[in-house]
C-alpha cells in the first residue's frame, strides 16, 4: 500500500483537513496527508485514518514524490502568510501542469495574486471556497473552486464527489478565474453574518417584547423551519434555544454576549464599499458584532442612557407572524444585495459567474444552506440576466407580501427600545431601491455648494455644470462628479 501514488496531497490537519482527507477515503480516492508538524501526521495515521488508504508523507518532497501527475495539492493552512510560504516552498518541488489548490478562507486579492505569479511556471491556482465546518467537511462541504480553467477537469471528479449533493447535483462547479472562488465565499460568509444577526434580532425582540421562555421561542423556530423559512441556521437556533447544561438550566442565557469576528464579514464590507455596492445589511451584521465586544461599556451606559418606557399591548400571535415575514423579507433584501455585489465585481473582473449554479452551490453542505436558494436558482435559470432578486416575479410577489410585517416589525423594535440594526436596514434598502426619487438632487446641490463639485439636470443627462450659489464664489467647477 506505501508505494501506491496518491491522487492528492493536503497539507493541514485541523479537524477540517482531516475530515476532508477522510471524504476523499470514503470515495475512493487516495490521499497523501502532510503537516508541518510531522507528529500529526503519525497520530492522524494511527488513530482517524487507521485502516483506510490515506497515506503519510514526512516532508513536502516526500509529500510531492507520492503523488500522481498532474500532482494535486490541496493547502488548508491560515490565511496569508501561511499560505503564501507553502507556496513559495512547494514551486520548486512541482513541474508544469501540477496544480496548487488553496482550500482555506484566503482573500480573493490574495488568489487573484498567486493566479498571476503562477502563470509564468505553468503551475495552475485554484482558490476554493469551502463552507459546512467540520460536519461538512466529513459528510459533504459547498465547495466553490476557481482560478486557473485548466486545473478544473483534473479536480472535479474528486471534488464533486465529496461535496453535498441538492436534488442529487453536486454542491460544487467551477466559479470563474483568478479569485472569483474566494470571492463567492467571502459573500456567502456575509450572508451568514446577515442570516445570524438577523435570527438574534427576531430572537431578541420574542424575549424582550414578547416575553417568551425558550421553550416558546423553540417551539416557534421548529414550527418556522417547516415552511419558507426552512434552514440550517433556523435549525441549530431550535437546537441552541432547547439545550440545558449539566445543572439542567438553559446554556443560552449563561454565554457572554459578546461577538467574535474571524474577518470575512469585514471583507465583503469593505468589497461593498470599494465597488460601491449598497450591501447595508452585512454591513450593519458585522457593526453589531462590533457593538456587542463594548460588553464593558454597555454595561455602564444601561445604568446611565434612558430607553423606551412602553409595554407592548398588540397581539402577540399577530405580531409573531409578522416577525416571520419580516425574517423572511429581510432575508431576501441580504441575498439581493449579496448577489447585486457578486455581479458588480464580476463585471470589474471579467468573471463570467452563473448566479444558478452559485445558489446550488450554497443549496447543500453549507452553512446558509436553505430552500430558499433553490428559488434563488430558478430566477437566476429563468433570467441570467436579472439585475436584482427583488425584480423576479416569485421573489416581487413575496416582498410584496411581506414588507408590511416588515414595517411593524422595525417600527414595534423601535418603539420598545429593541436594537434591530439588520431589519432596519432591509426596509431603508427596499424603501431605497423602490423609490424613483431620493434626496441625492440636495446631496448634490450641497456639494457643488460648497466644493464646486458640479451636478446633473434632469432635462440634460450627461452634462455637468455648477452654479455660483453665492454670488461670489467663481464659476469654475472642481473634478467632475461621474460616480
Amino acid at each position: 500500500m506505501t508505494d501506491q501514488k496518491a491522487d492528492l496531497a493536503l497539507i493541514g490537519l485541523a479537524v477540517m483537513g482531516q475530515n476532508l482527507i477522510l471524504n476523499m477515503n470514503d470515495h475512493g480516492f487516495v490521499v497523501c496527508a502532510y503537516n508541518r508538524t510531522v507528529t500529526k501526521v503519525e497520530q492522524f495515521l494511527a488513530n482517524e485514518a487507521k485502516g483506510t488508504k490515506i497515506i503519510g508523507a514526512k516532508s513536502l518532497e516526500d509529500m510531492v514524490q507520492k503523488l500522481k501527475k498532474p500532482r494535486k495539492v490541496m493547502l488548508l493552512v491560515k490565511a496569508g502568510s501561511a499560505v503564501d510560504e507553502f507556496v513559495k516552498n512547494l514551486i520548486p518541488l512541482l513541474e508544469k501542469g501540477d496544480i496548487i489548490i488553496d482550500g482555506g478562507n484566503s482573500q480573493y486579492l490574495d488568489t487573484q495574486r498567486w493566479c498571476k505569479e503562477l502563470e509564468p511556471t505553468g503551475i495552475h491556482y485554484i482558490g476554493m471556497g469551502v463552507s459546512g465546518g467540520e460536519d461538512g467537511a466529513r459528510y459533504g462541504p459547498s465547495l466553490m473552486p476557481g482560478g486557473h480553467p485548466a486545473a478544473w477537469p483534473h479536480v472535479k471528479p474528486i471534488f464533486q464527489a465529496i461535496s453535498a449533493k441538492a436534488n442529487n447535483e453536486p454542491c460544487c462547479d467551477w466559479v470563474g478565474d483568478g479569485g472569483a472562488g474566494h470571492f463567492v465565499k467571502m459573500v456567502h460568509n456575509g450572508i451568514e453574518y446577515g442570516d445570524m444577526q438577523l435570527i438574534c434580532e427576531v430572537y431578541h425582540l420574542m424575549k424582550d417584547v414578547l416575553g417568551m421562555t425558550q421553550d416558546d421561542m423553540a417551539v416557534v423556530f421548529e414550527d418556522w423551519n417547516k415552511g419558507e423559512l426552512d434552514s440550517f441556521l433556523i435549525e441549530i437556533t431550535r437546537d441552541i434555544l432547547k439545550f440545558k447544561d449539566d445543572d439542567g438550566k438553559f446554556l443560552l442565557p449563561k454565554i457572554r454576549d459578546s461577538a467574535g469576528q474571524k474577518g470575512t464579514g469585514k471583507w465583503t464590507g469593505i468589497s461593498a464599499l470599494e465597488y460601491g455596492v449598497p450591501v447595508t445589511l452585512i454591513g450593519e451584521a458585522v457593526f453589531a458584532r462590533c457593538l456587542s465586544a463594548l460588553k464593558d461599556e454597555r454595561v455602564k451606559a444601561s445604568r446611565t442612557l434612558p430607553g423606551s418606557t412602553e409595554k407592548f399591548t398588540g397581539d402577540k400571535k399577530q405580531f409573531l407572524d409578522h416577525l416571520r415575514k419580516a425574517l423572511y423579507a429581510s432575508k431576501l433584501i441580504s441575498y439581493a444585495q449579496g448577489f447585486m455585489l457578486l455581479r458588480e465585481a464580476a463585471k470589474v473582473h471579467s468573471w463570467n459567474l452563473n448566479y444558478g449554479s452559485i445558489a446550488l452551490m450554497w443549496r447543500g453542505g453549507c452553512i446558509i444552506r436553505s430552500v430558499f436558494l433553490g428559488n434563488i436558482k430558478d430566477a437566476y435559470t429563468k433570467n441570467p440576466q436579472l439585475s436584482n432578486l427583488l425584480l423576479d416575479p416569485y421573489f416581487s410577489e413575496r416582498i410584496s407580501a411581506c414588507q408590511g410585517s416588515l414595517r411593524q416589525v422595525v417600527a414595534t423594535a423601535a418603539l420598545q427600545g429593541v436594537p434591530a440594526p439588520t431589519l432596519s436596514s432591509a426596509l431603508s434598502f427596499y424603501d431605497g431601491y423602490r423609490s424613483d426619487v431620493l434626496p441625492a438632487n440636495l446631496l448634490q446641490a450641497q456639494r457643488d455648494y460648497f466644493g464646486a463639485h458640479t451636478y446633473e439636470l434632469l432635462s440634460k443627462p450627461g452634462q455637468y455644470v455648477h452654479t455660483n450659489w453665492t454670488g461670489h464664489g467663481g464659476n469654475v467647477s472642481a473634478t467632475t462628479y461621474n460616480n
